[in-house]
């Protein structure tokens, strides 16, 4: 039984990853020369569409956002730490598909997408899942996305590897 201030959680199958990426495909507006993948949760997905779309300009980022004091409203306004990021030259001129496994509060593909802007790339954003109810940028949403949630969704790679344990217990 899930405790009343706990969000909902949603596991999802590897059929339903099918479904998700099968779902964002057909509607991608333009095509991408080059797709940053958002670390860890984007990895995954990531992969699945680069080979999906046949796009080899592959990248990474890396974000933290570190917590600057006890409270939760300053650690949501933290500026992001990014650990890895691509050279701009790689990004420059690009159209440049950022991909993350969902949109929670939006911050980690926020700060990606404008340092891809800055670099001079061309971003669009895409995550499986959208959270309208934790974003905290309005009625900004990702460009593309396969379903919107209100769940804490827990991912098959996640899955009997160590921190769903501490969320789920074992299933």
């Amino acid at each position: 039984m899930q405790p009343q201030n706990q969000p909902r959680r949603e596991i999802v199958t590897w059929a339903e990853i099918d479904r998700l990426i099968d779902h964002l495909i057909p509607q991608f507006r333009r095509e991408f020369t080059a797709m940053v993948i958002i670390t860890r949760g984007g990895i995954i997905p990531g992969g699945m569409l680069a080979e999906a779309m046949n796009i080899t300009h592959i990248l990474t980022a890396a974000v933290d956002f570190p917590a600057q004091s006890a409270s939760e409203k300053s650690k949501l306004m933290a500026w992001p730490e990014f650990i890895q990021f691509p050279a701009e030259d790689k990004l420059r001129g690009r159209p440049t598909l950022i991909v993350d496994d969902v949109w929670g509060s939006g911050r980690t593909i926020t700060a990606v997408k404008n340092r891809v802007s800055a670099a001079g790339g061309f971003p669009e954003t895409c995550v499986l899942h959208y959270n309208p109810y934790r974003s905290l940028f309005g009625h900004v949403r990702p460009d593309y996305y396969a379903a919107i949630t209100d769940a804490f969704i827990v991912y098959p790679w996640e899955i009997d590897r160590g921190a769903d344990r501490v969320l789920l217990g074992e299933l």
